[in-house]
């Protein structure tokens, strides 16, 4: 009985270790399995994005010709026809418009006879006049007849140069009677019809050159500097991804008394056939002599201790503390001007507390 007893409790004792044992192993490995699954740190991080300290500035303006001329006859008189439209594209010597050309040929003609009446008048002048030197010299006539004689001839040699200025300017009467455009360009007005009467110099039509293209804009007097020194180009609503380049070619002295805003007019050396006139357009300014910044939140930047520093998380998680040029604070943010990389991801969230041995996950909020 008591050899049964003791190999009872020995079996027991077995047993309790046995269990122990195991217990003690399961929770060796609950705790590695633990360990192996603890997950990172969640930190929140900011994209570094470096942009102009000074942001461009757009203005919406209007695609207008440099040159607009309004063309009108250099003579009085009534128009007979008119052959072009607004829109049309004209060239060098296509007629525009002409008058009734039936007065201009009867001043032409008139100044015709009033040439050969003083071709005649001067033959006999030059003629008497030769008589009278020739009876001057044989002593047979005195010398107040000799000069009325040379008078007379002087007259008629005037009145012939009369004549003949008097007929060339009807040819050019008659010719100014076809209004011809002078430049390639195109009718943006037509303000005359058949049958109107005009007076000399009255405007007939308006053309714009096409050749020289120019963006017309509302600069705010703030910009006025930026508009003059700094660097500017166009983009067409209808064309929105290409741009142009721009330069100023002139701005107003004074402001609009109702916008306040000074009117500028830049040049678009580079505009070709697909930049119409009357097009909307949007120019850009920016500042050539800005830097390029990356603004992030003051929670971002470290430093205790030290220069003023951010922590960069990669893409295996690990955080790198790197040193970066601060270059202004604002209320809310820091200002730096280099140090980081752009693109680079920056924990903006506890970094007091970060620990650069330890990993983390990148989570786009917290939640508590």
């Amino acid at each position: 009985m008591l050899a049964r007893s003791i190999l009872s409790s020995y079996s027991r004792l077995l047993v309790g270790l046995s269990l122990a044992v195991l217990a003690i192993a399961l929770t060796g490995c609950n705790e590695k399995v633990t360990e192996k699954a603890a997950p990172g740190r969640p930190v929140l991080v900011a994209t570094v994005h470096y942009k102009p300290e000074s942001p461009d500035r757009s203005f919406v303006g209007t695609i207008r010709p440099r040159i607009e001329t309004d063309m009108g006859f250099r003579v009085p008189g009534k128009v007979a026809k008119r052959v072009v439209e607004v829109g049309q594209a004209v060239d060098i010597g296509q007629p525009l418009a002409t008058l009734d050309e039936v007065d201009l040929k009867l001043q032409a003609e008139q100044a015709e006879a009033e040439f050969r009446a003083a071709n005649g008048v001067l033959a006999q002048a030059s003629a008497s006049e030769r008589r009278a030197k020739d009876l001057r010299v044989k002593g047979w006539t005195t010398e107040a007849q000799m000069d009325q004689a040379r008078a007379a001839a002087d007259e008629a040699r005037a009145r012939l140069n009369r004549a003949e200025r008097s007929v060339e300017l009807t040819k050019n009467s008659l010719s100014y009677a076809t209004l011809v455009a002078d430049t390639r360009g195109v009718v943006t007005a037509t303000l005359v019809d058949a049958g109107q009467v005009v007076a000399a110099g009255q405007t007939a039509v308006r053309v714009a050159r096409i050749a020289e293209k120019e963006a017309v804009v509302s600069i705010p007097e703030t910009l006025v500097g930026r508009a003059k020194e700094g660097v500017a180009s166009v983009s067409l609503w209808s064309e929105p991804n290409r741009k142009y380049a721009a330069k100023l070619r002139e701005i107003a002295p004074a402001a609009d008394p109702a916008t306040r805003t000074y009117l500028a007019k830049f040049s678009l050396p580079d505009a070709g056939e697909s930049v119409s006139l009357g097009m909307t357009a949007t120019l850009t300014l920016a500042d050539p002599a800005t830097s390029s910044v990356a603004r992030l939140p003051l929670s971002a930047l470290y430093s205790q201790g030290g220069a003023p520093s951010l922590y960069i998380v990669d893409d295996n998680g690990d955080v790198t503390l790197k040193p970066v040029t601060v270059k202004s604070y604002d209320s809310n943010d820091v200002v730096i001007s280099g140090g980081v990389d752009e693109g680079s991801k920056v924990v903006v969230l506890g970094v007091q507390k970060l620990d650069p041995a330890q990993k983390v996950k990148v989570v786009s909020s917290l939640s508590f």
